[in-house]
């Protein structure tokens, strides 16, 4: 009976795979120079289909890193890509709203 519902399971889960969600964690580190326009640098570590419980420890690793703290302003997000991506958790370090409201009005001009 035991192998009966592993085999049942394991051909459900294969079923399901190609319907479940895809996760990535982006950093996107900014830097800043007096006198030019800010930089923007994005790294991103992409997470196969269903996989959300790596890409979250994965996460909170980044997250709890002192050099990711150490290189501020910095932002880190857990996101979650199915028909469009979705930021589930997101987290900052330095002053990165201040940054992207700067570089929203410049755009403007």
């Amino acid at each position: 009976m035991k192998t009966k519902d592993y085999t049942m399971k394991k051909l459900l889960k294969k079923a399901i795979k190609p319907f479940q969600a895809k996760y990535e964690v982006v950093c996107t580190t900014y830097q800043v120079i007096p006198g030019l326009p800010i930089n923007r640098n994005q790294s991103k570590h992409a997470f196969g289909r269903g996989a959300a419980l790596e890409a979250k420890e994965f996460y909170t690793k980044v997250v709890s890193s002192d050099i990711t703290k150490t290189m501020a302003p910095v932002e880190v997000q857990l996101r979650k890509i199915y028909l469009g991506g979705r930021t589930i958790d997101q987290a900052e370090f330095g002053p990165v709203q201040h940054l992207k409201n700067l570089n929203k009005g410049k755009k403007k001009k």
